[in-house]
């Protein structure tokens, strides 16, 4: 393949951010790239807004998508006419171009040779001071820092940094004392010592080797592990079972006070390494907004955060090519040009991609945006694709890594691609995510009386025309983290108990 189509391919899939490092990168080493000034509100409203009208046909259903889709490979013609432009190779011939990539295939960069510098720093090969100052503090460092004070022994100070290098991310101790102590020939007793003084670092918790340890090092250290609350940590099985007849006997305890034992034990952080050594959390931006027109219809357009603004600054080329009279000179000013004329040219050509496959998504689920999840649509890449005449790998780049803001909150493109079930007596098809959605709100109209099992959640649905066998509906039960009907009826009688309690205490 040409660069020009390897770059337009690379550029459909990247999400806002890796587009924006993309972008910059080529602004470093390209010196007739600058960056654009902001338009005017209404300048981006005019250039990045498609009014589509609501409704469309009625579709009756498809698998889901795969998303990393190896089978979707389209030819060239066919790419050419999704991106509405022709990928020959502008590049010269001699042109060498280096293609790297990374373990899983992607690729990470594409550049000619004359750009495979490091950059437009006279001093690229010093090293980056500001990015050290802004680094975030790993679990690993934060344990080490607490371990130079807490010992000075050399051989205390090895056992504890190797069992603090055990650590996982998690906050985690997942080798044994007796593994460790062979390991380091160590006395196992110096080992378990060293442990002991690991586990009083902090963030509290750290260092446990199970949950239940977890908890009783939190709990120690708020003065609330009494033996009453030792014996409920010591079977979390029957809390995840929620049998709180045996937890009661167990403990010694009446309802109220089981009631106020599991919520202190749900105030503790059963993952205490989890603010450390991960990165950072990253917001979803929506790459389109939708919003209600006042007719009743839909507006979808682009974010223009989103999207990184280039110019080719001509007149620098006019001055700078004038003055050029090496041949090594002009052929780079030459190859410069038409790189910078392609990205800005890729780079509208994508934007104007991503806006067309989410109006014609917006216009397949007219129900969601109108009316909720309930409403949400069977949908596949194929019917996007055969709806805007473009290839499902088109559709499914321009999906992958991009999400859309609505009222209802900021949402990947791939949410509105489910799976089909069908409908039951003829009925039309019905979203599996709907389907989950109705699932929810089923199991939350409960009461202590009436539980409603999974053979009574398929009775339900089907009354409400969805033909839905049992394990799916065990398995989407599942999925939404929802228990068993046995362990919410015991959670439901002891809540339901807890209350009447506190009745009768307030009477």
């Amino acid at each position: 393949m040409t660069p020009q189509l390897l770059q337009a391919i690379k550029l459909l899939q990247l999400s806002h951010l890796d587009l924006a490092a993309y972008v910059e990168a080529e602004l470093e080493r390209n010196p007739l790239l600058e960056r654009a000034e902001p338009e005017a509100p209404a300048a981006q409203e005019a250039a990045g807004t498609a009014d589509e009208p609501r409704g469309g046909e009625e579709f009756d259903g498809g698998d889901g998508e795969s998303w990393s889709a190896p089978e979707l490979d389209p030819g060239r013609g066919e790419i050419e006419t999704d991106l509405d432009t022709r990928l020959d190779n502008v590049f010269p011939e001699e042109t060498p171009v280096r293609v790297s990539e990374g373990e899983s295939g992607d690729m990470l960069s594409l550049t000619p040779a004359p750009y495979g510098s490091t950059g437009g720093s006279f001093d690229a090969e010093a090293p980056d001071f500001e990015a050290t100052l802004t680094a975030e503090v790993t679990l690993r460092e934060h344990l080490a820092s607490q371990l130079d004070l807490a010992t000075r022994d050399p051989i205390e100070r090895l056992i504890g940094g190797f069992l603090i290098d055990a650590v996982d991310d998690a906050g985690y101790l997942r080798e044994t004392v007796e593994a460790v102590a062979e390991r380091l020939a160590a006395d196992p007793a110096t080992v378990a010592r060293m442990l002991a003084l690991v586990q009083t670092f902090d963030p509290p918790g750290v260092a446990a080797r199970d949950l239940a340890e977890c908890l009783a090092i939190q709990l120690r250290e708020k003065d609330r592990f009494d033996p009453a609350m030792e014996a409920l940590v010591s079977r979390l099985d029957l809390v995840a079972k929620r049998d709180f007849a045996a937890l009661r006997r167990l403990c010694g305890v009446n309802d109220e006070d089981l009631v106020d034992m599991l919520a202190e034990i749900r105030r503790l952080d059963p993952k205490p390494g989890r603010a450390f050594g991960s990165s950072a959390v990253e917001v979803l931006v929506p790459d389109v907004f939708v919003r209600a027109a006042p007719d009743g219809s839909w507006l979808v357009e682009l974010n223009g955060e989103a999207l990184p603004r280039v110019l080719v600054n001509q007149s620098y080329y006019a001055r700078v090519s004038r003055n050029a009279r090496a041949d090594g000179d002009k052929a780079f000013l030459s190859e410069a040009l038409q790189n910078a004329n392609w990205l800005t040219r890729s780079l509208e050509q994508r934007a104007r991609t991503i806006l067309k496959v989410a109006t014609e998504i917006v216009r397949q689920q007219d129900g969601f945006f109108a009316h909720g999840v309930a409403h949400l649509r069977p949908l596949n890449l194929k019917t996007v694709a055969e709806a805007i005449g473009m290839h499902e790998s088109t559709v499914s780049r321009v999906t992958s890594n991009k999400a859309i803001g609505t009222s209802r909150g900021t949402l990947e493109m791939k949410y509105f691609f489910t799976a089909a079930i069908p409908g039951a007596a003829g009925a039309a098809a019905h979203s599996s995510e709907a389907v989950r959605h109705r699932i929810r709100q089923l199991v939350d109209g409960e009461t202590a009386e009436n539980v409603l099992s999974d053979d009574a959640l398929v009775q339900k649905l089907r009354d409400e025309g969805v033909d839905i066998a049992r394990r799916t509906v065990a398995k989407y039960r599942e999925s939404l983290r929802i228990p068993s009907s046995i362990e919410r009826r015991r959670e439901r009688s002891a809540q339901a108990g807890h209350a009447q309690a506190r009745a009768a205490v307030l009477a």
